[in-house]
C-alpha cells in the first residue's frame, strides 16, 4: 500500500507524490484505475455542507430539518425523501426529467409516487429550478413546473442529488490517449480502455454506479488480466439496481419502453402485490412485480418490482437470466407458500397468460402486457 497522488506518466509508468516524501516511480504490465466518483454540483448550486447538502452532508445532519427540498429523484434522491419524509422533515422532490425515478420502469414510477405523495411528500416532474439562495435560517428555491408558474418554496435544507460526476481529473488519462464516454474512462467488456495494459472499474467507468457492479468489475478485470478460464463479460443491463426507500424499488433489465424498442415482440406480466398473503398478512400490500420476456424464446428481457424486501428477491430473477432461463422453465419452479416470492411465480405466469391466483385482464396475445388482478 503506498499512500499519495498518482499521475501516468506513460504507458506502464506512474509517478506517485506525497506530502514529505520523495517522488517515486512505479512501473507495471497492468496498471487499474479505480478512482471512484463524487456528488455532482450542478452550476450555480454550490454545496456548502451548512445549508446546501451533497448526499454525503445528508448522512450526518446536525439535526432534523423541518423541511428540506430536493434536487434530483433518482435512487439517492428518493432514498432521502422517503428517509426524511418517514422521521417528519417536510419533503418536496424537484425532478428535471419528465417523471421521477426517470431510469425505472414507468409504471414502477407511478407506484413508487402515488406512495411518496401519500406520506405527504411532494414530487415534481417536468422542473427548471431558477435561483438557489441561501442565508443563516434556510435556503429560497425558485422553479417552474412544465407549463406552469414560478413558485419560490422555502426549506430549511436543500440536497443536491443529480448523480455523480468520475474522478479523472490530474491523472493523465487524456495525454495518454484515453477515450471518453460522457466523461467517464470508456472501457470494452474486459475493462479495458484503449491504452495497452490499462484497465479501468467502478464508478469512474460509468454506470451504473453501483457498488456491486464495481466488485464484479473488479473480478473480471483481474481474472482476464490473469488469463482465468472462463470469465464471462459483464452485461451492464443485468446488474440489479436497488433502492432503499419505502417502498423498496428493485429492478434488472429492460423496462417495457426499452423492450418494445427492440422491434420483437414481447410479452409482459404483472401481479399486485394485494392479491399476495404474505404481503398482506406484513401490512404491506401495495405494490407489484412485472416482467417481460421475448415472446418467441422466452428470454427474460426486464424484472421490476415494488414493495416489501424486493430488493432481496431481485436477485432470483438475476440468477434465472444468468442461467438463460425461459419464462416456461421459470413456470414450473415451486415457489414456497406464504411468501412474497410467490409474486414473481405469479407474474411469470401471467406473462404466459396461465396466472392461477388471478386473472388476466386480456386474452393472452404477444406483445401485450397481461396484468394479474386480486378477483
Amino acid at each position: 500500500m503506498i499512500r499519495g497522488s498518482a499521475v501516468l506518466s506513460g504507458k506502464g509508468e506512474l509517478t506517485v507524490t506525497a506530502d514529505d516524501q520523495p517522488i517515486r516511480e512505479l512501473q507495471a504490465d497492468h496498471i487499474i484505475v479505480a478512482t471512484g466518483a463524487r456528488p455532482r454540483v450542478l452550476p450555480g448550486i454550490t454545496p456548502d455542507g451548512d445549508r446546501i447538502w451533497t448526499s454525503t452532508d445528508a448522512l450526518s445532519p446536525k439535526k432534523l430539518p423541518e423541511s428540506l427540498v430536493i434536487i434530483g429523484s433518482g435512487a439517492i434522491g428518493i432514498e432521502f425523501a422517503s428517509l426524511y419524509g418517514a422521521l417528519g422533515t417536510e419533503v418536496t422532490v424537484l425532478e428535471a426529467l419528465d417523471r421521477v425515478l426517470p431510469a425505472e420502469d414507468a409504471a414502477v414510477s407511478a407506484a413508487v409516487v402515488r406512495q411518496l405523495r401519500s406520506r405527504g411528500i411532494r414530487c415534481e416532474a417536468g422542473v427548471t429550478v431558477g435561483t438557489v439562495t441561501a442565508d443563516g435560517t434556510g435556503v429560497s428555491t425558485t422553479f417552474t413546473v412544465a407549463g406552469g408558474a414560478s413558485e419560490t418554496i422555502r426549506s430549511e435544507h436543500l440536497l443536491v442529488a443529480a448523480g455523480v460526476v468520475p474522478n479523472t481529473e490530474g491523472l493523465g488519462l487524456a495525454e495518454l490517449g484515453v477515450g471518453f464516454e460522457r466523461g467517464f474512462i470508456a472501457i470494452d467488456e474486459w475493462c479495458r480502455t484503449g491504452v495497452v495494459g490499462l484497465y479501468a472499474i467502478g464508478d469512474v467507468a460509468g454506470g451504473p454506479c453501483l457498488a456491486h457492479k464495481a466488485s464484479h468489475e473488479a473480478l473480471i478485470c483481474v481474472d482476464h488480466i490473469a488469463g482465468a478460464p472462463g470469465v464471462r463479460q459483464l452485461d451492464r443491463w443485468f446488474v440489479p439496481r436497488c433502492t432503499y426507500s419505502r417502498p423498496q424499488i428493485a429492478s434488472i433489465g429492460r423496462t417495457e419502453q426499452q423492450a418494445r424498442a427492440l422491434g420483437r415482440p414481447i410479452e409482459v406480466g404483472v401481479f399486485d402485490l394485494a392479491a399476495n398473503g404474505k404481503a398482506l398478512a406484513q401490512g404491506e400490500g401495495i405494490g407489484f412485480v412485472k416482467t417481460i420476456f421475448d415472446a418467441e424464446s422466452g428470454e427474460l428481457l426486464g424484472a421490476h418490482m415494488v414493495g416489501p424486501e424486493v430488493t432481496e428477491l431481485i436477485e432470483g430473477f438475476s440468477i434465472a437470466h444468468g442461467l438463460e432461463a425461459t419464462a416456461e422453465s421459470l413456470a414450473e419452479i415451486i415457489f414456497p407458500h406464504p411468501s412474497v416470492s410467490e409474486a414473481m411465480h405469479e407474474s411469470v405466469l401471467a406473462a404466459l397468460g396461465r396466472a392461477i391466483h388471478s386473472m388476466p385482464t386480456t386474452a393472452p396475445t404477444p406483445s401485450q402486457t397481461r396484468t394479474a388482478q386480486l378477483v
